[in-house]
């Protein structure tokens, strides 16, 4: 029942009695339905309802259906569109029909439904005249209902209700169909949505070690994935998306059948995304809030920090003890540390001085490396401290009863930032203009933006903002909203409060540093923020927070990772080792090898954590060695793979079900994943392992690390492989084709080495991939510049030929750069096709090139099988190929 828990649940009140509609009018023209609502009966627990409501469905692209619901008298706080900017433009396209049908009167009351559906589009919004009302969308081409809002009258827990600070919705589903994912940002032991779970949304600085309670970041977004219905109309993998486009505070009940929304502000508008591919959602998804941000090619390198560097030498010997090691390091990072008693924008003059600093950035700039530093949003109030004092000057602060809200962080009372200031974009780029012209950082790193609050300041007394009548969960305990941040009657710029705008604050942080940014360098920022909301990835990129080393953190990344992929923001990595605690060898070797797959590779400890620089043991630096330089030859594909997020929105690290649908096993996986669509990671998770229990879906898989070991899964299946201490597995499947580069220390070094193309050929059919190239920095990614090339390419196992070719878009860049392809390495041709064992050695006629040019006239042509003597692999090698050059290269009479 929803009803107030406070009470004996058989003498209880009702939360609410819910609606019903009293009129509804459609606009063909403007391909949209809406409806008055009416309240049936009047509840106090939880506050008054309002007693009329608006709801509107309308297309907003054959693949985007809105339904948007909030009082019809006054206006309520959303989410200003300068904050996340989204078209509300509906479909011109006129409407199929907005069709009424009378019910077969079996209830008391006559039901009768009302469609609004659109020619092109799979879905069907359906308004149910039922007392309460309700409401479902379904797919036209199965009957599939996928939202299901309609009540069940004898259960109000199920009602649509809204009050002024209590909105509830709930919908009922397929309970042994339905996979849920996403719904964060939570440390989960489970990637998909295990049933009976409270999820609250509210944004708090509490260590993503602490598992089921609400973290960092706010995403009221979830894929479902459904597996086949018994009729067969519904594929395996048909899937949607859902989004609650909402900023407040919300509990999120998951019960297997059924899911229900308790939201403590704002309004109800919900996006429907009809996929039906994990891929389509992601998509459609994106191109709502906005795609992720293009990432600089050196962000793919392996990143160094720890909170406690003690000064620039200490800094300076990790960086020359990563090189003595051979362990290639891109990027060094200084925590609070660096900074003086704790203050943005200033350097300790003691151990972290101007000086000293200016060379050691100097000096890792010549190396090709680069430098990243952290912020804090707390400013503190000190008179003598020039940024706190251009701040009261602009009057940028978060107010609270009418003056600077007081806060306490770091440095000791401060004052925050209000993002949604307008003059706080002037005063944050000038602040950072001012310390990038003193050091000539590289990135950004933005923590503590939940706000994080080392005070909990008294509510104001009877306020129901500070003390809301509903009590979402949060930190699992119910705790007070206002524990350890902002308080909720703080105000922000026209005043918005804290209430309404508190969960956008890590969003807002990230929005105006990734302007400063672009304002200041003219190239492609790097930021990394803790705290994140729907569309933050349009401008940061995000790691897990405060985990531990332990386990059952390593094991936990993979979910927190999958996950942030769903919400449209792809860059993410956990701490590798940990952060909190001692890590340990085993611990730390097993962590490098998983954290060298994680989209954003960071070694980062606290300060009472010991030091876990991956050089410090034997064992973990010879496996860093190994791991980092597989992640080094990956770069182009890590690469490309950000160029596909930033155009279409698909995650770099992947669930396996986004590439295998229709395989229901995929959808319990939590121990794996996939970089991109081919690239299987099956790490070890736990102490004393030689072992790993994976799954491989269907097709023929190689071992990354040595192409002649595969796995043969003719249908889905579990294979229990060796993991010796220094070995992840790895493997690529059957249909890509990978263009790899050579092992190197930066990712400026690697990127001039000679490509090399691993082509899984596939029985069923041809094999492909692509490779995106640009200078790695510029701002427009394939958009508004020429300084890119994109190269397709194909392959194919065709009677007794194997063959090659490539297609080139805007093939100058890559021309300028002289990038030449050496090698090609094609594998999977089955035995049988070979008919010959002792021919291992192509002559003659048998290597038939065709090419605009002579360069693969000297090419080497060596053939072998592999382990298993299943499969054989012929290797290509002194081709001086262009990359940027279009070629076909066949083999004829491989047997």
């Amino acid at each position: 029942m929803a009803t107030d828990s406070s009470s004996d649940p058989d003498q209880a009140t009702p939360i609410g009695y819910g609606y019903t509609i009293s009129t509804v009018n459609n606009d063909p023209t403007a391909n949209s339905l809406t409806a008055n609502l009416h309240l049936i009966k009047s509840s106090s627990v939880f506050g008054p309802d309002i007693p009329r409501l608006n709801l509107a469905a309308s297309f907003e692209s054959k693949d985007r259906l809105r339904v948007r619901i909030t009082d019809s008298n006054h206006q309520r706080w959303e989410i200003p569109q300068h904050v996340i900017p989204r078209d509300s433009s509906s479909l011109n396209c006129p409407l199929r029909s907005l069709e009424s049908k009378q019910g077969s009167g079996s209830q008391n009351l006559q039901q009768s439904e009302q469609f609004l559906t659109h020619p092109i589009s799979d879905l069907i919004f359906t308004l149910h005249n039922t007392t309460p009302f309700g409401f479902t969308v379904s797919r036209k081409s199965s009957n599939d209902v996928l939202f299901n809002a309609v009540p069940d009258p004898s259960n109000p827990a199920t009602f649509l209700l809204f009050k002024e600070q209590y909105l509830q919705l709930s919908s009922s589903l397929p309970a042994h169909r339905a996979s849920l994912y996403g719904l964060g940002e939570h440390t989960k032991s489970s990637f998909k949505l295990q049933p009976n779970q409270t999820l609250t949304l509210w944004n708090a600085d509490i260590a993503s070690a602490t598992l089921d309670v609400n973290l960092y970041g706010s995403h009221p977004f979830y894929l479902d994935v459904r597996s086949p219905s018994p009729d067969g109309t519904v594929n395996a993998g048909t899937t949607h998306g859902v989004l609650l486009l909402n900023s407040n505070g919300m509990d999120i009940v998951y019960g297997g059948d059924r899911i229900t929304y308790k939201v403590i502000g704002g309004i109800l508008d919900l996006y429907f995304f009809a996929g039906s591919s994990p891929e389509l959602v992601l998509e459609q998804y994106t191109q709502l809030i906005g795609r992720p941000a293009p990432m600089p090619y050196w962000s793919f390198g392996f990143h160094q920090c720890k909170y406690g560097y003690k000064n620039v030498s200490d800094v300076e010997g990790v960086v020359a003890n990563y090189a003595k090691a051979g362990i290639p390091l891109e990027v060094m990072w200084t925590d609070i540390d660096y900074m003086d008693a704790y203050k943005d924008f200033t350097l300790d003059p003691i151990n972290f001085p101007l000086d000293n600093m200016t060379k050691f950035v100097d000096t890792l700039h010549q190396n090709g490396q680069k430098y990243v530093l952290i912020l804090d949003p707390g400013i503190s109030v000190n008179e003598t401290y020039a940024t706190y004092v251009r701040g009261l000057q602009a009057d940028i602060y978060i107010k609270r009863n009418g003056v600077n809200y007081l806060g306490q962080v770091w440095p000791g009372p401060v004052y925050y930032p209000d993002f949604l200031n307008p003059h706080s974009q002037a005063f944050w780029g000038g602040e950072i203009k001012l310390f990038q012209d003193l050091l000539p950082f590289d990135g950004l790193w933005l923590d503590m933006n939940e706000l994080s609050n080392f005070i909990t300041s008294p509510p104001i007394p009877f306020s129901n903002l500070d003390d809301p009548p509903y009590k979402i969960n949060s930190a699992g305990v119910l705790r007070p909203i206002n524990n350890k941040t902002v308080p909720a009657t703080s105000l922000h710029y026209g005043n918005i409060t804290e209430y309404d705008a508190h969960n956008l604050y890590g969003l807002l942080e990230s929005k105006a540093t990734n302007k400063a940014l672009v304002d200041i360098t003219g190239r492609r920022p790097f930021i990394l923020s803790r705290s994140t909301f729907v569309s933050s990835g349009k401008y940061t990129a995000h790691w897990t927070g405060d985990n531990a080393a332990t386990w059952d953190d390593l094991t936990y990344s993979i979910p927190s990772i999958l996950n942030f992929g769903i919400f449209g923001i792809p860059m993410v990595g956990a701490d590798i080792c940990g952060f909190s605690g001692d890590t340990t060898e085993e611990l730390c070797r097993r962590w490098i090898q998983l954290g060298a797959f994680y989209p954003f590779a960071r070694d980062h400890s606290d300060i009472n954590s010991i030091r876990q620089e991956l050089y410090l043991w034997d064992s973990v630096a010879a496996s860093a060695r190994k791991v980092l330089g597989l992640r080094y030859r990956l770069l182009p594909y890590f690469y490309t793979l950000m160029y596909e997020a930033h155009t279409k929105g698909t995650p770099i690290a992947r669930p396996l079900f986004f590439s295998f649908p229709e395989d229901v096993t995929t959808y319990e996986i939590n121990s794996q994943f996939l970089v991109g669509k081919g690239v299987l990671v099956s790490p070890v998770l736990e102490s004393g392992a030689v072992t790993v229990h994976a799954y491989f879906p269907a097709g023929t898989w190689f071992d990354l690390f040595n192409v002649s070991n595969s796995v043969n899964a003719e249908s889905g299946k579990y294979v229990t492989l060796d993991a010796p201490s220094d070995h992840i597995n790895v493997h690529v499947g059957e249909g890509n084709i990978l263009a790899l580069q050579g092992e190197a220390m930066t990712t400026e070094a690697a990127r001039k080495t000679a490509f090399q193309l691993v082509v899984v050929l596939s029985n069923s059919g041809n094999s492909s991939g692509q490779v995106y190239l640009d200078d790695g920095e510029t701002l427009d990614m394939a958009d508004g510049n020429e300084q890119w090339t994109l190269v397709r390419f194909y392959g194919a196992l065709q009677n007794n030929s194997v063959f090659i070719t490539s297609e080139v878009i805007n093939s100058r860049f890559a021309l300028d750069q002289r990038w030449m392809i050496d090698k090609i390495t094609f594998l999977g041709i089955p035995r049988h096709k070979i008919k010959s064992l002792d021919r291992m050695n192509l002559v003659g006629n048998e290597l038939n090139i065709v090419n605009g040019t002579y360069s693969m006239r000297k090419a080497v042509v060596k053939k072998q099988f592999d382990s298993s003597f299943q499969f054989v692999s012929i290797e290509v090698s002194k081709l001086s190929q262009l990359i940027g050059e279009e070629f076909k290269l066949e083999i004829i009479e491989i047997g």
